[in-house]
């Protein structure tokens, strides 16, 4: 009996097969008599990548309301990009019996002539990749995913994706991956853990709410972590009333511009509203404090700020039914994510997007419980419209960034309908 036999046994006698929320609710349950059966494409797999995150989820299970939750889900293949010094993908084929292939054609089919699992979890997250004249690292999520496709065309026979973070550096080749799974008929779900994890306090943004200003303040940089701070942002935000609507422009400010827009006081005036950047800093666990004082519960100064924060970083962008919304990356002021709303008649709605440290990181968790959902189910929990949006606005900023003005964007003319349910994890 080798480990994933015996993590199968003992997983299905003791906890049982079905996926439970972490508020109790029964998500999904396998097929009567049927464990599924996924293919990874990944990039590259070590231990802190989103290879290490993400399917090893499906080996090893994971914590989910105080109990260990094994997925009825195997990996049987997989097709790893790159194989680095500190690869883990072997080892970990070894331990739990799958086979990885050279090819992706290969790894969908197992080494047969059609088609031979029944989900795909894609990641195009870290390894040595070229970039664009602008930064953009040119993860290739896009050619795996025709390669997939390509798949699925050939043998007529197609299964379930998730692809992890945005969903492509470049926004036309996203949207064609929509269409792909639009017209191929095949469940799509992507994005990143931060709309799914936990919150603290545990809001959510009253669902039909009429929204004026939107804030993240987060660390990170540019072409990574803004994608997360984006989609802390959007997650909120998509519930207001009407519904999501698209963005019409983006205005990406670094340095003393950052800091001359605090200084405005205001949207109109070329910043943005400054309660909701105090609310976000009184959210935050890693807000910054002075070593030379050596205390804590201080609200730093506007000198400290200037002192910690070596290169601020602003995404200004508007959209197309007049909400106001600004993405910040205070690298040396926060060291998490926050949101901070305002909402009409002026009340301020605020929360920090909690993300459990190493080595448990439970966020990936969260995440995966949303892939295994539409795995067992074949149906997204949220809109693949949403990473659609986020993509084109990662890519958006780090273009105004580069170009140093304000770019109208009317091809994010995205508008969808967010689930009337909190997906965050509660309890």
């Amino acid at each position: 009996m080798n480990r994933r036999h015996f993590l199968q046994t003992a997983g299905a006698a003791y906890l049982g097969a079905s996926l439970y929320s972490p508020d109790g609710r029964l998500l999904a349950a396998p097929p009567a008599g049927k464990r599924l059966r996924m293919c990874v494409v990944t990039t590259i797999w070590y231990y802190g990548s989103h290879a290490w995150h993400m399917p090893e989820r499906f080996l090893h299970g994971y914590p989910m309301q105080g109990k260990w939750h094994h997925p009825e889900i195997d990996v049987v293949s997989a097709y790893v990009d790159q194989i680095g010094e500190n690869d883990q993908s072997r080892s970990r084929a070894e331990e739990f019996g799958f086979t990885i292939y050279p090819t992706v054609a290969e790894a969908l089919r197992c080494g047969k002539d059609t088609l031979d699992v029944d989900c795909v979890l894609l990641i195009g997250e870290h390894g040595n990749y070229d970039k664009t004249e602008i930064g953009q690292t040119k993860y290739p999520r896009y050619e795996l995913f025709k390669q997939i496709t390509k798949v699925y065309r050939e043998d007529g026979k197609t299964a379930p994706i998730f692809n992890d973070k945005h969903l492509s550096w470049n926004y036309d080749w996203a949207l064609e991956m929509v269409q792909d799974a639009r017209e191929l008929k095949f469940p799509f779900l992507a994005g990143s853990s931060l709309p799914v994890t936990f919150r603290m306090p545990s809001v959510d943004l009253p669902y039909g709410a009429e929204v004026e200003e939107a804030m993240s303040v987060a660390v990170g940089g540019p072409d990574s972590y803004d994608f997360h701070a984006l989609e802390t942002i959007q997650c909120m935000v998509e519930r207001r009333k009407g519904g999501e609507t698209g963005v019409v422009s983006m205005h990406a400010l670094r340095g003393q511009q950052v800091w001359d827009a605090m200084e405005t006081g205001s949207w109109s005036a070329g910043g943005w509203d400054p309660s909701l950047f105090e609310a976000c800093l009184s959210r935050s666990h890693m807000l910054a404090q002075s070593e030379t004082i050596r205390t804590s519960d201080r609200y730093p100064t506007k000198q400290q700020m200037h002192e910690w924060v070596k290169e601020p970083i602003a995404y200004r962008f508007e959209y197309a039914d007049g909400l106001k919304a600004t993405m910040l990356l205070m690298n040396g002021l926060v060291g998490d994510f926050n949101f901070a709303a305002r909402l009409k008649g002026g009340e301020n709605i605020s929360t920090l997007f909690q993300l459990p440290p190493n080595p448990n990181v439970v966020y990936s968790a969260a995440l995966m419980s949303k892939a295994e959902e539409m795995f067992l189910t074949g149906k997204p929990p949220y809109p693949i419209e949403r990473t659609l949006l986020t993509t084109g606005l990662t890519q958006a900023g780090v273009q105004s960034l580069h170009d140093g003005k304000r770019l109208e964007t009317p091809h994010l003319n995205v508008s969808y309908q967010s689930p009337r349910e909190s997906l965050f994890w509660q309890i």
